[in-house]
Formats: structure tokens, sequence, C-alpha cells
């Protein structure tokens, strides 16, 4: 059976606005915890001491988890404090519907990214950086340029600001720009400088 509707941006909008209203401290302390934790017990996750599974059994049992926590959970708002909930076949549309492959970057420093399976012996594409979290403004060049230069690394996740020029760069001010263009103008030097101007982002 496939989802009668797709779920596209104007339906998640309209979802979201008649959402279960939740405060976001009872979402992140009580509603993911506590939701997790069911799965956990009801699809007997266990990873022991490897950190990927390599067993098939438990491979399907995290699908099935992640996607019963997604179903049971939903999709947080918080710019509203709302919550979207999506049926399993509307996730598995999703799923079927989704690129199988994509291309970051450009020019010989472009990586294309393909669907892995496991146990396959096809090396994963590494992407690094200090993935959305914030970083003094004094550090954030040569912090970036660290990731940029290391040979292995295939693709940046960059961080962000917490000031610029001194200033806090707080959201929905002139700051949040401002330190959003030196953000993205520090990666793409670091990129040159390393000489990989085409690295993805």
């Amino acid at each position: 059976m496939t989802a009668s509707r797709p779920v596209d941006i104007f339906e998640a909008y309209s979802r979201f606005n008649t959402g279960k209203r939740v405060r976001e401290d009872q979402w992140d302390y009580i509603t993911i915890p506590t939701n997790a934790l069911a799965m956990k017990e009801k699809y007997q996750i266990s990873f022991d001491d490897k950190i990927i599974p390599e067993d098939d059994d438990l491979s399907d049992r995290l699908f099935h988890a992640g996607l019963d926590m997604l179903v049971t959970t939903g999709f947080y708002n918080t710019n509203l404090g709302r919550v979207m909930y999506l049926t399993e076949d509307e996730v598995l549309e999703g799923i079927r519907k989704a690129p199988r492959k994509i291309t970051i970057g450009s020019g010989k420093d472009k990586v294309k990214c393909k669907a892995r399976h496991g146990n396959t012996n096809r090396a994963p594409i590494i992407e690094a950086g200090p993935t959305g979290a914030p970083v003094s403004e004094d550090i954030f060049p040569a912090m970036i340029q660290s990731y940029v230069q290391e040979p292995v690394v295939d693709a940046l996740v960059s961080g962000v600001l917490n000031t610029v020029c001194g200033e806090s760069a707080t959201t929905n001010t002139p700051w949040e720009i401002r330190a959003t263009l030196a953000e993205i103008r520090y990666v793409r030097e670091a990129c040159a400088m390393c000489g990989r101007p085409g690295m993805g982002i």
C-alpha cells in the first residue's frame, strides 16, 4: 500500500499547524528518551562492544525500531511547538522515492555518495567538521582548515560562529546574517588554501 497523497512542503506545513502542542523541554527530555527506550526493549536492541552491527538480524531490527520510532514520535517543529506525524506507509513511500545517489562538490573534489549495504567492501564517504556546533570566531578558520587539509576527508560539515566581529550571532538579527556570510567565506578560503576549492559542504 502506498501513501494516498505525497507529503510535500505544503502538506507538512498544514500538519505542523494542526499538530499536537508539546513543550520543547518535554520533547527533548521525556518524549525522545522514553520512546527510544521503549523501542530498544521492544526490538531487543543491544550493541555489546560493536558500534556498527554486522549481524543481519540486528540490522533488520534496528531498521524496524527506527521506523517505529519515527511513526510513534513524529517530527518536532521548534518554532511552532507542534508535532507532525507520518504513517508507516508515508515513511516507506518516502524511502522508495529517495535518490539512490548524489554528487557532493565539484570538479576534481566531487564525490559520489551511493547507498551502502551491510558488510560492503566499498569505503564510505567521509564528511568531517564541527557539524553545526558553535565555534569561537578566533579559531574558526584554523579549525575548518584542519579538517579540509586531511586527505581522507571527502566533504565538510561546517560549524557555526557564535560571534562575529565580537558581536553575538543572535538568531533573527543582522548579526546572524553577517555570521553566516563569514562562515561561508572562511570555509571557501580554507578549501582554496588547501587546494580543494570544489570540496562539498
